[in-house]
């Protein structure tokens, strides 16, 4: 057994969805990081690991508010599982793109892996998930808001580099 219960993890990461919505929505991207203890790490797999609240927030707040992060307006839940006997909860998000104009959701999952601290803060998190997949999905997106003239110049730059 676990060092806490099933209803605060629950709770916690109900909590820790409705910041990442309010986050997401409001474009503050610093304070994802105070959703994390002070000695946390995080682990992405194509970004690489961050140790501590700090570094976390450096990371982020870089990674989404530039192309292609920052055409992802939302990350909602599709499951999620509790762990309690290792404190986790483990979910798969939905990276969310915003419309390109041919009114089809567009983005690519990720399995999330969230270790709880206790008073509400998370000690770790793992994103895993398939780089190339997220690649695919971006350049599909970004074709799409090109044709329809909704993709920024950073998105444009972002094409020629990688579009394949």
């Amino acid at each position: 057994m676990g060092r806490f219960s099933r209803a605060e993890l629950e709770q916690a990461f109900q909590h820790y969805q409705d910041e990442v919505d309010r986050i997401a929505g409001s474009g503050d991207w610093a304070r994802f990081a105070d959703l994390f203890a002070e000695d946390a790490t995080y682990r992405e797999h194509a970004y690489g690991d961050f140790t501590g609240r700090e570094e976390i927030r450096q990371w982020i707040v870089r990674t989404m508010t530039t192309f292609p992060g920052s055409e992802m307006p939302r990350f909602p839940m599709e499951w999620h599982v509790v762990d309690e006997d290792r404190d986790r909860v483990v979910c798969e998000v939905w990276n969310d793109l915003v419309d390109p104009g041919d009114g089809q959701r567009h983005g690519a999952s990720n399995i999330t892996i969230l270790t709880y601290a206790g008073d509400g803060l998370w000690s770790r998190e793992e994103d895993v998930y398939n780089p190339a997949t997220f690649l695919r999905a971006t350049r599909r997106w970004a074709r799409v808001a090109d044709e329809h003239g909704r993709l920024s110049d950073e998105g444009r730059t972002w094409l020629a580099a990688f579009g394949g």
